[in-house]
Formats: structure tokens, sequence, C-alpha cells
């Protein structure tokens, strides 16, 4: 299966593309493509304003956050939860919920100029998360081979509360040393 067939593989929510790239070791690459091309996409409408330098650390924050999921779902799915055919490596889930992030090339739309990109990424911006929480349920249902979706949304929520906090640490260390360095910087 190409990149681009498990892109749109993924964007379907195709649970027969994530086994495919459960089982194939050499996309790792495409994993991590996958992650960096989403999150390019989604700041590509701001690089006059954020420039290329911000743009390359949200793609390294991504790249951390999804490693953190994937550790996550590893952990909890193979030793908190799992079912009596759970069988998973690290890697075979890492490359799994990488895919997840496929819905986050849309993101590219925020290149449209003149406020219509940022418009429409506002709009869009729930969408991709839900379509990329979905995709993500189908990804772990099928690394972690379990019968019931309803502990696939367990195991992704999960997760999802230690990548928001991850997130939610980066924005503030990021936001109080901004602070601090204007206060004492003055």
């Amino acid at each position: 299966m190409t990149f681009g067939d498990r892109v749109v593989g993924a964007l379907k929510l195709d649970a027969n593309t994530f086994e495919d790239i459960e089982r194939d070791p050499t996309a790792m690459g495409q994993a991590v493509g996958i992650i960096a091309l989403a999150a390019l996409a989604s700041s590509l409408g701001q690089i006059w304003r954020l420039g290329l330098g911000t743009m390359l650390m949200g793609v390294c924050m991504s790249l951390i956050g999804y490693v953190l999921w994937a550790v996550v779902v590893w952990v909890v799915g193979t030793k908190v939860m799992p079912d009596p055919a759970t069988k998973a490596d690290f890697p075979e889930a890492f490359r799994t919920i990488a895919f997840a992030a496929s819905p986050g090339l849309i993101g590219v739309v925020t290149i449209i100029p003149f406020g219509i990109g940022w418009f429409l990424m506002l709009l869009l911006t729930p969408v991709i998360w839900l379509w990329s929480m979905a995709a993500m349920v189908v990804a772990v249902r099928q690394v972690l081979d379990y019968s019931d979706t309803f502990k696939a949304v367990v195991v992704v929520l999960i997760g999802f509360v230690v990548f928001l906090v991850f997130w939610g640490t980066l924005w503030f260390l990021t936001l109080g040393a901004a602070l601090v360095g204007g206060v004492f910087g003055r």
C-alpha cells in the first residue's frame, strides 16, 4: 500500500488500512511524515506571522505529542486493559496512531488569503479534531486487536487527557516565559 493509499484509507476510517500500517515495519517514516505534514498544513497560513522556525518547532511538538499519546495507548492497551487477543509493540502502536493525524492535512486551507483561510480553519478545526479522534479509535481498535470499540474509545480518551496535559504544560511554560521575558526584559 502506498503512502497516499494509507492517508486516504485513514481519512476513510478504513480498518484494513490501519491493519496494513500495523503489519508494515517500514511504514515508520510514513508515520512520522504524516504527523509532520499535518502539523505544517495547520500552520501554513501563518508562515509570515510565525516564521519557519516556529512552524518547525510546532512539527517537533506534534511529533513528541504523538509519541507520548502512543506510549499511553500502548501501555494502557497492552498492560492495563488488554483483550485476550491483544498483542502489540510500541512501534506498531505509534505507526497506526500516527496515521490518525491524516485529517490535519485539511488545515492547508489556512493558506487561502484575505482572512478566508483563517475563517475556514476556525470552522474546520472542530471537524478535524473529531475526525482525528474517530481515526484514532479505529487505529487503537486495530492495533490492540480489540473486539469492543468502546474499550478503544476509553483508551483513546485516556491518551487524549495525557496529550492535553502535555500541550497545556507547554502552553503554560511558553506563556510564562513570554510574560517573564516581557516583565524583566524592559
